[in-house]
């Protein structure tokens, strides 16, 4: 059976983090890929990567509307693996941590929380407000991963892909999808 990930892209900048994420995991054959890509998220990543929203879809084995609420990720029943939402807006944040389900996005996360599955934020914004701390502590304590994309540089990267694969590889990791391997593996100062 196929491990269902939910992959949401929202109106942040670094919507090339879920894209990345879904290139990726076509090439998994145990996992099936649900995006919802909100209306922000189709122009954030229209203007970022010059991606529409058919060539972005169609990255994804089901692509759902964000509109629908009704859609099968709106229940428990549905059995997922998790969810990322890469990026993940502050709006779309705060909506999560305050129970405010009125999209497809939000309640999809508030399903993954109350199933206790796994739900990785990968948040974007600089620098933090105080509603902004308060929504990650919040949602950090009900057992969601906030994961912000800050480079690792000690991969000594040589490109921007270098530091998005790195950073998709450990979110990957952290689904315990573990059959591809983007991650450079720090070995310790005196093997590098």
């Amino acid at each position: 059976m196929k491990k269902k990930v939910i992959i949401a892209i929202t109106g942040a900048t670094g919507s090339i983090y879920g894209t990345r994420l879904l290139e990726i995991l076509q090439t998994v054959e145990d996992v099936e890929t649900h995006l919802i890509l909100s209306s922000a998220g189709a122009l954030t990543a229209q203007y970022e990567l010059n991606m529409d929203k058919q060539t972005i879809t169609a990255l994804a084995d089901v692509a759902h509307n964000p509109k629908d609420i009704g859609a099968t990720l709106s229940s428990g029943s549905f059995i997922t693996h998790g969810m990322v939402i890469a990026p993940c807006s502050m709006k779309t944040l705060g909506c999560i941590a305050n129970g405010i389900a009125d999209n497809l996005v939000a309640r999809a996360a508030d399903v993954v929380l109350k199933e206790r599955r796994k739900l990785i934020l990968m948040t974007r914004e600089t620098p933090l407000n105080l509603v902004h701390l308060r929504n990650m502590t919040t949602l950090s304590e009900m057992g969601a991963i906030i994961a912000p994309p800050v480079p690792a540089f000690y991969i000594q990267p040589e490109s921007i892909d270098d530091l998005v694969n790195h950073t998709v590889g450990r979110i990957l990791d952290t689904l315990d999808i573990s059959n591809v391997d983007y991650v450079k593996r720090w070995q310790g100062l005196s093997k590098q």
